[in-house]
């Protein structure tokens, strides 16, 4: 059973990081702060595209239209995202606008 989740339903953080993933289309998001389960935009977080020589290096068309679903990619980044709650995420690799794989870190107690 498949739970349907659009684009629109998400808070506005999570809806700016599916845009910065359709934007990149393929590549990476570096050092993402999390409070609450929400990404944090600030100036530490870097960006890397990955440029392929004779393709499209473009956005995804997605990126342009205001509401979808999103696919079970993203509902599992987002999952993560609320287990991560409060920390940083190392790396998101974006493949084809949609989160590929993730590197949380974590802090161990004492």
């Amino acid at each position: 059973m498949t739970s349907s989740q659009t684009k629109r339903s998400l808070s506005g953080p999570r809806q700016r990081l599916v845009e910065l993933m359709q934007a990149i289309n393929f590549g990476r998001i570096e050092g993402l702060p999390v409070m609450d389960g929400e990404p944090q935009f600030d100036s530490a977080v870097r960006v890397s595209r990955e440029i392929k020589f004779g393709g499209d290096n473009g956005s995804r068309p997605e990126l342009d239209r205001r509401d979808f679903e999103v696919k079970s990619q993203v509902r599992d980044l987002m999952k993560y995202l609320d287990r991560v709650n409060t920390g940083r995420v190392a790396m998101i690799e974006v493949k084809n606008g949609l989160p590929f794989r993730m590197v949380v870190e974590e802090t161990l107690g004492a």
